[in-house]
């Protein structure tokens, strides 16, 4: 007996209804699906299912995962006209392949419509889902459809060239570089190209092919609110079609007086380039002889905006963090680097090109109280904040113990110990050289690095073979590693150049062909040390690509400074009484050779109680320093330094004291006077000058 439900048509005959329907569509290779637009969960029917290539369980419902089976060339241009439809609240109709697990390609046909709510709101799409590899197989042998698909491959081949071409771009620079090549003007079929970058409620053209350049000009710099094409697709955000110059005068005239260089130009698009719902720029194309475009066209010009947007705001956000880690980075450098007589110098940073840009390479120059200098490279391990940090605190660490007075071999040693201390897992390496300005010697100490290219007054150039010890930071806490000390003399006009690996280490390349590499540049750079270590920098950046950054430090000392006869070093011992009188000889004999004769008494007379003060408390051997004050006139520098921390100390001498008197000397003869703890000890100085007629 049949349902009485059934013969009215109650529920019952409702879902025979349905089921009826849904095996219609399976029959003739049809599904059906809804978009739930709110949460992006597409649903499948087990037909449509069936032809999109996913078996029962293996679609989530995510569109991430349909995009997945569709070609990556031709799903630009898909998501373009569904954006369209939901913008406009109609509905599309669309043909692409998909490719089955098995690798087999199927066009399909997906033919969709928007529901909107109340308030007119795009709530979900609904359609149905088929097999159009019969239909298209069929319509295939007409010439129609074959230039149908031979333009639609051409206009996917476009998007997937500029894809490629931006892929490897980083920077704004080379975005706007790889968007105004000829190559991409040939691709595209246009004449022109310009590219729009908004900053701060302007337009600013940071590239452009095929414009002339009193256009360029004009309007590098341009108000978002002026009658020009570029601002116009940045306010509406939508793409400008032009499709003759008396429309591109019209509706701007002040581009008017330009157009008659754009004498075969018939049609151009300026399209909005927008990121994050915020548009960053305009991309501008001008055409020959072109009077319309396709709705194709227009729906690949739309793909190629997004695509475009997509890699600039990726390359600003990588200018911001490059300019961030930059600063960063060069705030904990020095600001600027001493002034010394008789030495020229000059120190350069570039950071690395890779996405931060900041290391821990890093340079220093100090100039000791007895006039020396001491210059330091270094590069603790790693490219992050860390690294930067620890590079600063190493810095200073350094620079404490090289003022200390400490020989060179202990400040480093001691900056390892320090390291070590620290406590952060990394370690780094360093070269520190100490120069005499005056006599050219040179003392270098070598812990993991590098060690010093020397360019010799004559051109020659060679890497200096010094022994080193242990990267900073791998000693064990509480000791103090050995670094061996090597001394040479720097003559006069020769430099030294001191660089992190950066310099020389290229990714496909054996370090010691940059080595070589770096000495053939040295040797036929400027000899002035700005003008070499700028010519230094551009010569291996190509070698090199940049990948990493870069510390460069280059000391020259003068040809005629004059200065290296100018300087005493007499060793005073204890246990030789002989010493303290060779050394009055040795100081009489310099002065006179100086021209400063009429110091020599008073001279003798302070160095000799400065020395015997440091014989008698010091109760060790000492040694005088005895140098020319060039800038002072007539004027010399007696120092005498000794092993004992403890300062002298001024003590009430009466008639018949046998001691106490050298301080009262010193402060009425000399013209200044100080001590200077010297970390193994201290330095005791004063200086002598003519006293005024």
């Amino acid at each position: 007996m049949e349902h009485s439900g059934a013969r009215r048509g109650g529920p019952a005959a409702r879902g025979d209804r349905r089921a009826a329907a849904h095996v219609a569509l399976a029959v003739n290779g049809m599904g059906s699906f809804t978009w739930d637009l709110p949460s992006g969960v597409m649903h499948y029917d087990d037909a449509a299912l069936s032809v999109m290539g996913f078996g029962p369980g293996e679609f989530d419902g995510r569109l991430s995962t349909i995009g997945e089976r569709m070609l990556p060339v031709e799903l630009p241009a898909v998501e373009a006209q569904v954006d369209r439809a939901l913008e406009t609240k109609s509905g599309f109709s669309l043909y692409f392949r998909i490719r089955h697990p098995s690798g087999r390609l199927r066009w399909t046909h997906t033919q969709g419509h928007v529901v909107c709510d109340a308030h007119r709101r795009p709530l979900q799409v609904i359609g149905i889902v088929r097999d159009a590899s019969q239909e298209l197989r069929a319509i295939d042998q007409t010439e129609q459809l074959r230039q149908a698909r031979r333009d639609r491959r051409r206009q996917a081949d476009i998007v997937g060239y500029i894809s490629d071409a931006l892929v490897p771009t980083v920077t704004v620079d080379d975005v706007a570089e790889a968007l105004t090549s000829g190559r991409l003007l040939e691709r595209l079929d246009a004449s022109s190209v310009v590219l729009g970058l908004v900053d701060n409620g302007r337009i600013q053209l940071i590239g452009s092919n095929g414009l002339s350049r009193a256009l360029v000009r004009d309007f590098h710099l341009s108000s978002l609110d002026r009658a020009l094409p570029l601002a116009e697709a940045v306010r509406t955000r939508e793409p400008v079609f032009i499709t003759d110059r008396e429309e591109m005068a019209e509706r701007y005239p002040s581009l008017a007086p330009y157009l008659p260089a754009f004498s075969r130009a018939g049609a151009a698009v300026f399209q909005p380039l927008i990121a994050h719902d915020t548009p960053i720029g305009a991309l501008g194309l001008t055409y020959d002889g072109k009077a319309s475009f396709t709705h194709d066209e227009r729906t690949v010009l739309n793909a190629l905006g997004k695509v475009v947007a997509q890699s600039l705001q990726r390359a600003l956000l990588y200018d911001r963090e490059h300019e961030l880690a930059a600063g960063l980075q060069n705030a904990m450098l020095p600001g600027h680097t001493p002034r010394t007589p008789g030495l020229a110098s000059a120190t350069r940073y570039r950071p690395a090109s890779a996405r931060g840009g900041i290391g821990g390479d890093w340079y220093d120059m100090l100039t000791l109280p007895d006039g020396r200098v001491v210059a330091v490279v270094g590069d603790v391990q790693g490219h992050d904040v860390t690294a930067a940090a620890v590079m600063g605190q190493l810095r200073i660490a350094l620079r404490a113990y090289a003022a200390e007075g400490h020989p060179a071999a202990t400040v480093v040693a001691r900056a390892s110990a320090f390291l070590t201390e620290l406590d952060t897992d990394r370690f780094a390496t360093c070269l520190l050289v100490q120069i005499d300005p005056r006599t050219g010697h040179t003392v270098i100490v070598r812990a993991g690095h590098l060690g010093p290219v020397l360019r010799r007054a004559d051109g020659t150039c060679t890497w200096l073979d010094v022994p080193g010890g242990l990267p900073l930071g791998l000693s064990s806490p509480g000791s103090q590693p050995g670094y061996p000390a090597s001394e040479t003399v720097l003559g006069a006009g020769a430099a030294l150049l001191l660089c992190t690996d950066g310099l020389v280490e290229a990714r496909a390349a054996d370090i010691g062909q940059g080595c070589e590499r770096l000495l053939g540049s040295v040797a036929g750079g400027p000899a002035e040390p700005d003008a070499l270590a700028d010519h230094v920098l551009s010569s291996m950046s190509a070698y090199t690509g940049e990948e990493d950054d870069v510390a460069v430090l280059v000391v020259r000392r003068g040809r005629h400074s004059g200065e290296g006869s100018r300087r005493l070093e007499v060793p005073i011992r204890s246990v030789d009484p002989d010493s303290l009188h060779a050394a009055r000889r040795a100081l009489r004999s310099a002065l006179a050779d100086w021209s400063l004769g009429p110091l020599s008494e008073t001279a003798e007379l302070l160095a000799c109680e400065l020395a015997t003060n440091a014989l008698l408390h010091a109760r060790g051997d000492a040694t005088l320093t005895v140098s020319h004050v060039p800038d002072r006139g007539p004027a010399v520098r007696l120092a005498v330094t000794d092993a004992s921390p403890v300062s002298p100390r001024r003590r009430a001498a009466t008639e018949r004291s046998t001691s106490g008197r050298g301080l009262m000397l010193i402060e009425e003869l000399a013209a200044s006077w100080g001590v200077e703890s010297r970390g193994n000890g201290k330095t005791v100085w004063c200086e002598v000058t003519q006293p005024p007629p």
